[in-house]
């Protein structure tokens, strides 16, 4: 097949599929077996897609006239899709370090909201950031998750609370999927907590009266996409009706319902969740056994944070049930002042470790689930043709290495590439080409 193409990835040791025939997710056994070639090759065209995947032999015969802008060879290596985090909190002012050394002495999550601390600590220090402040922190985040294999990132608003500092976090979000070379699946969560001064009630009116109005407004001229819509559903926070009637708004403007259920009390978020029609419900420590069947029948994902449950002590959350009930399992990093990780490999370790998935449950989990959480497994979480070329190049003879090593991924990923672009070299691997 002759012309010209972005990337040609060769002799990959295993080139993992995760998915081999456009499925959506990956449940029960599916998950269990993801696909794998070995011996195997890629080829990403101009436009970022994937254009071939087979045998190395296949693909050079196929592209034998063709020409690349980079070749890597990857004979001895591992090739992945991009890792995909269902859930982060990235934009955001102040620091809360203080915080782990009060949780550490005892203080629980509420205890430590009650005195001031938690989200109304980051509230007050993210209303007084200036947008600029904002947007290089968060592009900093970002660009170590990618370090980390990161190639789509669910990013969400919070720390506002207030109309203005909401769309300035939203406008921060735009701003950097415009800007830099990283999928970014955007989340209005103006619903995270009860601003200080206003009941929930209160609270619920504004976000339906005002906040949603307004979003509407700027999808319609262009200036701000937003993906999903969340809520904070606990006990103390927006209670049951609340948040049917958020989400019930959000979804009449367009947007995914994708939100927190079942966290810190059981609150039957995820049966509101799946008669709703959420794209997916994010912790679920405290999910009952309705929640969970509904779940499966409704083919609302599960997106486990593996981080909150080790941080803050929590139970964990009933992966086993869930995937043996037929629940699509994804996972997410929790990335925020409460949960300070990067790492998606570090939480595929931990899921495997203290909720006890298998490693290929887990990269099921942050591949392909992850994308379907998101609504986006029609174009990312696999390699497979027509995908999104958004890859990890692991220098390790078998993939599993990316879960089994406890941190330390600077020196394991070798690469990583976003629409067949190379957004991250590991120093070793020479010196960055430029397109």
């Amino acid at each position: 097949m002759a012309g010209r193409h972005r990337l040609l990835l060769e002799n990959a040791q295993q080139l993992v599929l995760v998915c081999g025939r456009g499925e959506e997710y990956l449940r029960r056994e599916a998950a269990a077996s993801p696909a794998v070639l070995r011996e195997a090759s890629l080829v990403v065209g101009l436009d970022g897609y994937i254009k071939a995947v087979g045998q190395a032999d296949v693909i050079r015969n196929q592209f034998s006239g063709a020409t690349f802008e980079r070749i890597i060879d990857c004979s001895g290596k591992c090739v992945l899709p991009g890792l995909v985090d269902a859930h982060t909190h990235p934009v955001w002012a102040g620091d809360r370090v203080h915080e782990f050394a009060m949780k550490l002495a005892g203080a629980s999550y509420m205890e430590i909201h009650q005195a001031g601390g938690g989200i109304h600590f980051t509230v007050e220090h993210t209303r007084k950031a200036t947008e600029e402040e904002l947007f290089n922190t968060f592009k900093h985040r970002l660009e170590r998750m990618r370090r980390a294999g990161s190639t789509l990132v669910e990013c969400k608003s919070g720390y506002g609370l207030n109309l203005e500092t909401e769309l300035k976090m939203l406008r921060v979000i735009e701003r950097a999927k415009q800007s830099m070379d990283i999928g970014i699946s955007s989340t209005y969560c103006g619903a995270h907590s009860v601003p200080k001064g206003k009941t929930a009630t209160e609270a619920t009116d504004d976000i339906i009266n005002n906040h949603l109005p307004k979003l509407k407004e700027l999808k319609l001229s262009g200036e701000i996409h937003v993906n999903n819509i969340d809520v904070f559903c606990e006990k103390g926070v927006f209670d049951l009706e609340s948040t049917r009637r958020i989400l019930q708004a959000g979804k009449e403007i367009g947007l995914q319902i994708n939100f927190h259920g079942d966290e810190l009390h059981p609150m039957k978020a995820a049966e509101l969740g799946a008669e709703l029609g959420a794209r997916a419900i994010s912790h679920l420590e405290e999910v009952s056994d309705e929640g969970i069947t509904a779940m499966a029948r409704a083919k609302c994902a599960a997106v486990l944070l593996p981080t909150t449950a080790y941080m803050l002590r929590l139970k964990q959350p009933q992966a086993r049930k869930m995937l043996e009930e037929g629940v699509i399992v994804a996972l997410g990093s929790d990335f925020n002042p409460n949960a300070y990780c990067f790492s998606m490999p570090m939480v595929m370790h931990l899921a495997c470790v203290n909720m006890k998935m298998s490693m290929n449950e887990a990269l099921a989990a942050a591949t392909i689930n992850a994308a379907y959480a998101l609504g986006k497994s029609d174009t990312h979480g696999s390699i497979e043709t027509g995908k999104q070329g958004d890859l990890v190049i692991i220098n390790s003879s078998r993939w599993e290495h990316l879960i089994y090593q406890f941190g330390g991924h600077e020196a394991l990923i070798d690469y990583v590439i976003v629409k067949g672009k190379v957004v991250y070299q590991n120093e070793r691997c020479g010196t960055m080409s430029s397109y």
